[in-house]
């Protein structure tokens, strides 16, 4: 929020002298963020200077019209004598007062300003407009003073167009909505300084008539719990904003529309309320406050038609909804150029539906990011009778006596707070007259009860479990404070967080890694040397993902858990795979460019627990129970860690060399098994077999099994989903549950053999539908303890072998620990291997 320091003033007595490093210094200290502090005055540099135009000189012969123009400065220029300067500006006359920078003068952005000729005269300096002075957008003309500025030719300008004000630039935190106004800030820093405030919100204002300024009802109570309207009849639709109003609130980054609509922006900036001034001659009907009903469309102030949804809440006369509630209103109820009767609005609305529905439509408004923090249900009158007051008084109209306020505001609850509370959390001794003074300081109702609180601030008052317990009643401007903890908060913010001593607690001697945790980071390291680079993917995910991969109807991952507030409405669920996310990625790298992707992720999934039920409520006073912890994590969805590789292109790059080889079926499958050994699992507990599996294609997909228990799939992606997802043919990926592994075995230290290795190589003809992972293991099986290492180098198939048939052929290394084996231990072992395999799947050594 950006904010000018003389907008302050006027509800705050800050030190006239107060340095911009005191003053960022202040807010600080209470917690709020200072983005800048801009001088103006530091902005422009050089003479700056009111002039009056005496003559102008009409140019002609160029693309565009040009004027030369002689203005009197005084002696700003050293010389008494007008100024000649060439404009091409249309919006000023004779005799009008204008801002001139000198030569030697710089402008925002660093643009200095000289004597040269141009357009075949002398221009020395320049007339400003108010994107050059950085005062604005409008860059049609330049800034024509008003005809009663009491500043005279010469004078400084900066004090006339408001450039010797300082601007303070803030970022505000979500739990202080308050802050997003001039009364907030000025209360804030009242209490930073010391000095005095004048709070506007609590200006008189006249309440609710029997007869409503205009015929409403409200619906849902829940959702707008109190609505305020007044009408104004008969102002003047020519009338413009203020100079002063309009530099406001461009200083806060508001472009000026209209002065109806200025005004309600000026009001919400001021005070914090939020408004809408309707023209009410557009109005058909009474007005309806309900929620949108299933199918209702609005086209909103953007020019953008959207769809409403049930939770919405919308403004409605007979036409059907005119306003989008609390976020943006509609363009068939809007002021446009010839309102003369202005309908004001001022409500107070729910946060949650305001940030949801904010959410859903992707539309932040300036009313929206306040609503969904936190709006004082108290002003909604204050700020309907600022409005009407500022109208009427710069654009006539009589404001009518008829008031609607229908108000179902619950007040405020009381928190108990002991009143050693802040001492145990912070310790720092706050006697509780301190406590109960400072957060009467923010605007609390502190009932003492029947305790008499110290009135020396150095005495230790009233101990807690003594009866000395504080009742406090927030005040209406602060929704965010509900527990003893946001109470205890106020108190070391406002006595000052210096002061809270910086002790470091002990440090607890290290454990060093898990086992989980060092293979999470073996498996990360493994991928990554093989070539495939990590991605962080958002676990959201869109209801339709499921449908996109083919998961059957019956898939236990289409059970997923919705977020009850998500980031965006379009992706509610949390994902059940780490495939539809991480191919999102592929997609979108695909989009800029990249044609050869191996990418992977190690995260979560999450998995529901059917009939968990609801957490229990924990407070924030107290650590929760072993128990509130078991029933708590009950509810909390499975999250097993996953890793998954996508492939697409080339794995191995074309060049001189020869052609690339593109990645494939085999290559995901060699990911499953470089993870599986990453995680220190032994071969012979490692099977991997043919299976059926979505999102995979059904003939290239096989599934890995630890101790035969299924723990991920590998294979090329179902054509379907590759078209469905817009990928590249062939695309490849691998999905696995690290959590599913079994921890890794104590690792013995190998025995070498210092002996030479028998190499032999058989190759087997077996039926087409047999694994090669179970033959290999029928060869271990059967060559016995003289097996060192077998390897699958070749598969062949071809018509002399059989239909349905193939070669598999294996190198076998044979290797005796304690002596040179003989031609015929070597082949025994060859042949033990070979029938264990014949007998467990007929297989026929090839050419017998």
């Amino acid at each position: 929020m950006r904010v000018s320091v003389s907008w302050l003033r006027e509800y705050v007595d800050l030190p006239a002298d107060l340095p911009a490093g005191d003053l960022e210094q202040a807010l600080v200290g209470l917690g709020i963020e200072v983005e800048s502090v801009v001088d103006l005055r530091e902005t422009v540099t050089g003479a700056l200077v009111v002039g009056e135009v005496r003559e102008i000189e009409e140019l002609t012969g160029f693309k565009k019209p040009i004027r030369f123009c002689r203005v009197d400065v005084g002696d700003a220029n050293g010389t008494g004598e007008p100024q000649e300067i060439v404009c091409g500006a249309r919006n000023f006359a004779p005799g009008d007062r204008v801002v001139v920078i000198l030569p030697g003068g710089v402008l925002p952005g660093g643009f200095a300003i000289g004597a040269r000729k141009t357009y075949g005269r002398n221009s020395h300096g320049m007339i400003c407009s108010a994107r050059e002075l950085g005062l604005g957008d409008d860059h049609d003309g330049i800034v024509v003073l008003p005809a009663d500025t009491p500043a005279k030719p010469g004078d400084d300008a900066r004090p006339v167009v408001g450039l010797d004000d300082v601007v303070v630039d803030l970022e505000i935190t979500p739990d202080r909505g308050y802050a997003m106004s001039v009364r907030g800030l000025a209360r804030e820093l009242s209490h930073a300084l010391g000095v005095p405030f004048r709070d506007p919100g609590l200006a008189p204002a006249p309440g609710g008539t029997a007869e409503p300024a205009y015929p409403v009802e409200v619906r849902d109570t829940v959702g707008c719990d109190r609505f305020a309207a007044r009408l104004v009849r008969g102002v003047d639709p020519t009338a413009q904003s203020p100079d002063w109003m309009q530099r406001r609130l461009t200083v806060a980054g508001i472009r000026s529309i209209s002065l109806p609509v200025d005004i309600t922006n000026y009001v919400m900036l001021e005070l914090g309320q939020p408004m809408h001034a309707f023209d009410a001659d557009r109005i058909a009907g009474p007005l309806v406050v309900r929620r949108a009903e299933a199918g209702e469309k609005l086209t909103t102030l953007d020019g953008v038609t959207r769809a409403l949804a049930p939770e919405d809440m919308v403004i409605c006369d007979e036409t059907g909804p005119i306003s989008l509630a609390a976020v943006m209103g509609g363009e068939t109820s809007e002021v446009v150029a010839g309102t003369t009767n202005v309908l004001f609005e001022a409500a107070h609305w729910d946060p949650v539906m305001v940030g949801r529905t904010a959410r859903r439509h992707k539309l932040f408004s300036e009313a929206a990011k306040r609503w969904e923090r936190g709006v004082d249900p108290a002003l909604p009158l204050v700020a309907i009778a600022r409005a009407v007051r500022l109208l009427t008084e710069h654009a006539g109209g009589a404001a009518g006596d008829e008031i609607l306020d229908i108000d179902h505001v619950r007040p405020p609850t009381p928190v108990v707070l002991p009143a050693d509370l802040p001492s145990q959390r912070i310790g720092v001794s706050y006697p509780p007259a301190r406590v109960a003074a400072l957060l009467e300081q923010v605007g609390c109702t502190v009932a003492r009860g029947a305790d008499r609180l110290a009135e020396d601030p150095g005495e230790v008052g009233v101990a807690a479990g003594t009866g000395g317990a504080l009742s406090v009643t927030p005040p209406t401007w602060r929704p965010d404070l509900t527990d003893p903890a946001d109470l205890v908060e106020e108190v070391v913010r406002l006595d000052g967080y210096d002061r809270v001593p910086s002790v470091l607690p002990t440090a607890p001697p290290g454990r060093g890694l898990t086992w989980q945790q060092r293979r999470r980071r073996a498996v990360a390291r493994s991928l990554a040397e093989r070539g495939y680079v990590e991605v962080l993917a958002h676990p959201f995910v869109a209801p339709g993902l499921a449908d996109q991969l083919g998961l059957p109807a019956d898939d236990p991952r289409r059970s997923a858990v919705r977020l009850a507030n998500p980031l965006s409405e379009e992706e509610p669920l949390l994902r059940t795979t780490l495939l539809g996310p991480l191919l999102g990625i592929a997609k979108r790298n695909l989009g800029r460019g990249q044609r050869d992707l191996a990418l992977y992720e190690i995260g979560a999934v999450f998995h529901p627990r059917p009939d968990a039920g609801r957490p229990p409520a924990m407070g924030v006073d107290r650590r929760p129970t072993d128990e509130e912890f078991a029933a708590a994590d009950a509810v909390v969805p499975d999250q097993p860690r996953h890793v998954a590789v996508v492939l697409t292109g080339d794995v191995e790059p074309a060049g001189w060399w020869g052609a690339g080889r593109p990645a494939g079926w085999a290559d995901a499958v060699e990911a499953g098994r470089d993870v599986l050994a990453a995680a220190d699992v032994p071969v012979d507990r490692i099977e991997v077999r043919a299976a059926e599996y979505a999102p995979w294609h059904p003939g290239r997909c096989a599934e890995l099994l630890v101790d035969g228990t299924v723990v991920g799939h590998a294979g090329e992606l179902h054509p379907a989903v590759v078209a469905a997802l817009e990928l590249p043919r062939r695309t490849s990926a691998m999905e696995l549950d690290l959590d599913a592994l079994p921890a890794a075995p104590v690792a013995s230290g190998p025995v070498v053999s210092g002996f030479p290795p028998a190499l032999i190589d058989v190759a087997l003809v077996v039926d087409a539908s047999v694994p090669a992972a179970q033959v290999q293991q029928a060869l271990v099986e059967g060559a016995g303890g003289l097996l060192e290492q077998v390897r699958l180098f070749d598969v062949y198939a071809s018509e002399q072998l059989g239909e349905g048939r193939r070669s598999l052929a294996y190198k076998l290394t044979f290797r005796a620990p304690d002596r040179t084996l003989t031609v015929e231990e070597a082949v025994a072992a060859r042949d033990a291997a070979v029938a264990r395999a014949a007998e467990r799947f007929g297989a026929t050594l090839r050419g017998a």
